[in-house]
């Protein structure tokens, strides 16, 4: 039974688990060197130069694991025992190069950076090159590669560089908190730090709901994760887990997509507010752009905003596939209603944790949305969403012209765009992940097939307009 895409994953789940159980016993004092026995078997090293290593970084999971302290006060961390120090970045010559007479890559190059070796062979002067790649273009062989870090080649926003010590280093003030890096790095030495050891503890001192109840409000990404289960059973397993109840993220996206409908047409350009990696992305580097963003909440704060006026005692937990949400929740406009955030990584953790047969459990329902909320966890979503919900508002006088930003790269040309006046659309969707929340970095998997899976569940929602599914919101008022 498969339930991560990489070994990478499986590891940090199983740190996340082994915590989780020591929470939930009741063990105060965590216990390093028993949590790291379970981790790594026996006494020969696995995974490292030597078993000292792997049970130092195993220690500074743990720390992670359980919230990372004053060691690790940023949402995405760099481990840096873990790092395995790649090679630097940048073009280089590979031993392809066979020494040619027509040394094309030399005079291409107008910095000089090119110098030969006593059999012809090109090298290349760091200390010249500006990694132009113009000589990689002429090379006749393919012999001059543009190498990069995976960690490097993840960020797009150019957050990541090389620190002294040749380990990864995270410039905050660019980082979006999207938890790219966190996915590709082949070694798990990125992690986004974890809240579960607060979950835990919420969920056991709200005693089943007797002091308070705990909400647990999921993305409908979960429609593509948890294969191994059907739907229901997964619901079913997170009420196990002690919340009063589970609530689709959707219904906020339905209440979002109405709302955010209504401000375009008022203010004729916006940018969508739902991916807090895309709005920190504007905030951080397209300054200019900043008012231009959507004044709503994302579909998250929108409906935690809904359960905490029903109820001021409730506590609201998400969980979804972001990484950046453990960033949002913090945000002062959005910390009244969120209390904590977890991923679909650590609510399998839980259910292990907790030794749960998640595929034997009977089937609760998860019917709150309609198909447009439930579709915002692909991109595009939200662009049919708001065409949608313009149309329902009988609102003929506005035509959007919507661009569906697919990663944030493509959020990046947008932005250029719209920041130089040359942009043709009204409407920009921003989804900082490729393939929207469904790619995001705390997913079990990742891939093409999770669209299909997020369609079809939008499909079986029993609401079929994004006015029925808030007017079931509004007379429960």
């Amino acid at each position: 039974m498969r339930k991560f895409d990489t070994k990478v994953q499986y590891l940090k789940y199983k740190v996340l688990r082994e915590v989780a159980r020591c929470a939930y016993d009741d063990k105060t004092i965590f216990h390093f060197n028993d949590i790291a026995k379970v981790i790594i078997k026996g006494n020969e090293a696995t995974m490292r130069c030597c078993i000292y290593k792997e049970r130092a970084i195993v220690g500074e999971r743990i720390k992670l694991a359980m919230g990372g302290g004053e060691d690790y006060p940023n949402t995405i961390e760099v481990i840096d025992i873990a790092c395995d120090e790649c090679p630097k970045s940048g073009y280089t010559v590979t031993e392809s190069c066979r020494g040619c007479l027509a040394h094309r890559c030399e005079d291409v190059c107008k910095r000089g950076a090119i110098y030969f070796d006593e059999h012809q062979k090109a090298h290349i002067d760091k200390e010249k090159c500006v990694e132009c790649g113009q000589c990689a273009k002429v090379c006749p062989y393919f012999a001059i590669i543009n190498r990069k870090r995976p960690c490097e080649s993840a960020c797009k926003i150019k957050a990541i560089s090389m620190a002294e010590g040749g380990e990864a280093k995270i410039d905050y003030s660019k980082c979006i908190s999207c938890g790219a890096c966190v996915y590709q790095c082949p070694w798990g030495a990125i992690v986004d730090k974890s809240y579960i050891m607060d979950i835990i503890d919420m969920l056991k001192k709200s005693e089943n709901g007797k002091n308070y109840k705990v909400h647990a409000v999921v993305a409908p990404s979960i429609a593509s994760q948890f294969s191994y289960a059907k739907l229901g059973q997964v619901i079913s397993a997170i009420k196990e887990l002690g919340f009063f109840s589970v609530i689709e993220a959707a219904l906020g996206a339905d209440m979002v997509a109405y709302k955010e409908a209504q401000e375009l047409a008022e203010k004729g350009f916006l940018t969508s507010s739902c991916c807090p990696a895309f709005v920190k992305y504007i905030e951080t580097q397209f300054p200019m752009l900043k008012d231009k963003i959507s004044h709503n909440y994302s579909p998250m704060a929108e409906i935690a905003k809904y359960i905490k006026e029903t109820d001021p005692t409730a506590k609201v937990v998400f969980i979804g596939p972001c990484t950046a949400k453990k960033a949002e929740f913090q945000r002062e406009k959005v910390k009244p209603f969120v209390d904590s955030v977890m991923t679909f990584e650590e609510l399998q953790a839980l259910f292990d944790s907790r030794d749960f047969k998640v595929e034997e459990l009977g089937e609760d329902i998860l019917d709150n949305a309609s198909y447009f909320g439930r579709i915002f966890a692909r991109s595009g979503g939200l662009a049919d969403a708001v065409a949608e919900a313009l149309k329902e508002q009988g609102n003929t006088k506005f035509k959007l012209n919507a661009i569906s930003c697919d990663g944030i790269e493509a959020c990046k040309m947008a932005l250029l765009k719209a920041s130089k006046g040359v942009l043709p659309n009204n409407f920009i969707e921003g989804m900082a992940c490729i393939g929207g929340c469904i790619g995001g970095a705390g997913c079990l998997t990742h891939g093409e097939k999770n669209k299909a899976e997020v369609d079809k569940y939008g499909r079986e929602a029993l609401e079929k307009t994004i006015e029925g599914a808030i007017s079931v919101v509004t007379s429960n008022k």
